[in-house]
């Protein structure tokens, strides 16, 4: 596996996110629009700006500033797709759904999944309704969904 950051940017130039973006074995092929693609669709999924402005979004590889990797120094990390972020919200939803149940021993595996496949749902009902609830491609959304995050 190979990570890069990737700097996500407004219509001006401005940076707005730096995504840890990891890709398998096709990060072996040293193609920066790989990084990039994957690091968009991180900002769409994780609502990085409103879906009007998604189009005006451009990326480009971080230059390096040394050190550690880790995102830029803002707080879009938590509420985004990144994987820190989607380990976060699946570990929370299913502390609340095993509390809700009565907190039963020996069942963490079965909220964790159950809580990570609400979540996916979640959100590929919210890119099927960001693309105009086109009829007869629900499942393609989740597969996208799944796909994204199984990287």
């Amino acid at each position: 596996m190979s990570q890069r950051l990737v700097d996500v940017l407004n219509g001006s130039g401005a940076v707005l996110h730096t995504y840890p973006i990891t890709l398998g074995e096709l990060g072996d092929a040293a193609d920066a629009n790989l990084y990039e693609a994957k690091a968009l669709e991180a900002a769409a999924h994780g609502r990085l700006v409103r879906d009007t402005e998604l189009a005006g979004l451009r990326a480009r590889l971080h230059i390096s500033r040394g050190g550690q990797m880790s995102p830029y120094g803002d707080d879009l990390e938590q509420n985004s797709e990144t994987k820190l972020g989607l380990e976060q919200e699946v570990r929370e939803r299913a502390y609340a759904l095993w509390e809700k149940d009565g907190r039963p021993d020996g069942r963490t595996e079965v909220y964790w999944h159950r809580a990570l496949d609400q979540h996916l749902c979640v959100r590929a009902y919210a890119l099927w309704q960001r693309e105009g609830c086109p009829d007869g491609r629900a499942d393609e959304f989740w597969y996208r969904v799944v796909g994204f995050e199984v990287q």
